[in-house]
């Protein structure tokens, strides 16, 4: 359960978020909304990247805001442009990386990081320089570079923004298999057809919350 009480968030003089309160309980979740609608400070939320001004967020009864480290260890986010998140030089070193904080055994996080590329179609990859994977490889290795780590939660910012139509295909598809609870921003509205929900930002407001059919005729309406 993910929970907002009453959250507002400004920068400067201007209003990002206005009273939001949400509970999000299901295991997956679209956001919509016109650029500017306040859905990435949102979702920043989520894992603490971003502090709410006012009201609070809780992430199966933790607060975001006093426990930080803690609310990470529970949320795993992945951004449209995985370079921002690949960091060594190879896929398996990156995958072990992850791993570091939560296993020292060096035998061990290389098993799990086999493990993981293997469950993404990667395994053939693993000795392979990371940049110079394709788009939806790169997507790929980030989502399993956080994924391995165990998160109850994961949020994805735009994760098909970057992707040709096989590579979004790819992903809609890996993320129709994952257990974790997932909450996907996008403008990609064909994504969310089967989503269990979906909510529509409009200048810092839920506007509106519904399944995906509903919700994406209301946001077509708004933006007509």
């Amino acid at each position: 359960m993910i929970e907002f009480r009453a959250v507002g968030h400004s920068f400067g003089d201007r209003v990002v978020l206005a009273d939001i309160d949400l509970e999000l309980s299901e295991r997956r979740i679209g956001i919509i909304g016109a650029n500017g609608s306040g859905k990435s400070t949102l979702a920043r939320m989520i894992n603490a990247l971003v502090v709410p001004d006012r009201g609070s967020v809780h992430v199966n009864g933790i607060d975001a805001a006093r426990h930080k480290r803690q609310v990470r260890r529970e949320v795993g986010f992945i951004f449209s442009d995985p370079d921002r998140q690949i960091i060594m030089p190879t896929v398996s070193e990156d995958i072990e990386l992850s791993l570091t904080r939560i296993e020292r055994d060096k035998a061990q996080r290389s098993a799990r990081a086999g493990a993981v590329l293997a469950q993404f179609g990667l395994a053939d990859h693993a000795d392979h320089p990371a940049h110079l994977l394709s788009g939806g490889q790169k997507q790929l290795l980030a989502l399993a570079s956080v994924l391995v780590t165990g998160p109850a939660v994961l949020v994805a910012d735009e994760p098909t923004t970057l992707l040709d139509l096989r590579n979004s295909s790819m992903l809609r598809d890996v993320f129709s298999t994952l257990d974790e609870q997932l909450i996907v921003l996008t403008h990609d509205l064909d994504l969310l057809s089967d989503y269990d929900r979906v909510i529509v930002l409009d200048e810092g407001r839920v506007v509106a919350d519904d399944e995906p059919a509903a919700a994406v005729a209301a946001y077509r309406a708004l933006m007509s």
